[in-house]
C-alpha cells in the first residue's frame, strides 16, 4: 500500500498487517502467511512460554490487530484485502493452543492444514464475521473462529489417536 501521507506508526501497521511481506506473496497470500506463522510458533516452543502468557498475549495481539487493521481498512478504503494476512497468523496460533506446546512435523501439518482448510470454508459463525461485520474484527475474527474449529478438531484427533 504505497501512499505519501503514510506515516512511519502506518509502514509499521501495513509490515505487520501483511506479516514483513508474505501478504504481497502474488500466489494464495493466505496460504503464505499461515506458512510463515510456523516459525513464530517455533520460537514459542523454544522459549516454552507460560500457556496462560501465551493466550493473554495472544489476546491482546487479536484486539491490537482488530484496532490497526480498521484503522488501515479505513484509511485504504478497503474491506478484508488479500495483503492482510495477520489474521491467518492469528488463526494459526489459536488453532495450536490446543496443542501448546507441542510442536513437530506432524503438529505442525496438522496445525496447517486444518486451519487453512476452516479458514476456506468459514463455518458459521467466521461467515458472519467474513460477510457480515464491516470493521476490521470482521477481517481478524473470522480466522479466530477458523482456528477454534480446527483446533477442535484436533482435540478429537488426540482424543482416538495416540499423536502427541
Amino acid at each position: 500500500m504505497k501512499d505519501q501521507n503514510n506515516t512511519f506508526l502506518d509502514k509499521l501497521y501495513l509490515t505487520y498487517l501483511a506479516w514483513f511481506g508474505t501478504g504481497y506473496s502474488p500466489f494464495a497470500p493466505g496460504t503464505i502467511g499461515s506458512l510463515a506463522t510456523l516459525p513464530l510458533i517455533f520460537i514459542f516452543h523454544i522459549l516454552n512460554f507460560n500457556f496462560y502468557v501465551f493466550l493473554a498475549l495472544l489476546v491482546l495481539a487479536t484486539i491490537f490487530t482488530c484496532i490497526i487493521t480498521d484503522k488501515i481498512q479505513k484509511k485504504f478504503n478497503v474491506h478484508d484485502p488479500s495483503w492482510i494476512v495477520a489474521d491467518e497468523v492469528l488463526g494459526m496460533l489459536v488453532t495450536w493452543c490446543f496443542i501448546y506446546p507441542h510442536f513437530n512435523l506432524v503438529s505442525s501439518l496438522l496445525v496447517f492444514g486444518l486451519f487453512r482448510v476452516f479458514d476456506i470454508i468459514k463455518i458459521w459463525p467466521a461467515s458472519f464475521f467474513d460477510k457480515k461485520v464491516h470493521h476490521g474484527s470482521g477481517t481478524i475474527l473470522d480466522d479466530i473462529v477458523s482456528g477454534l474449529y480446527a483446533g477442535l478438531v484436533i482435540l478429537l484427533i488426540q482424543k482416538y489417536f495416540t499423536i502427541f
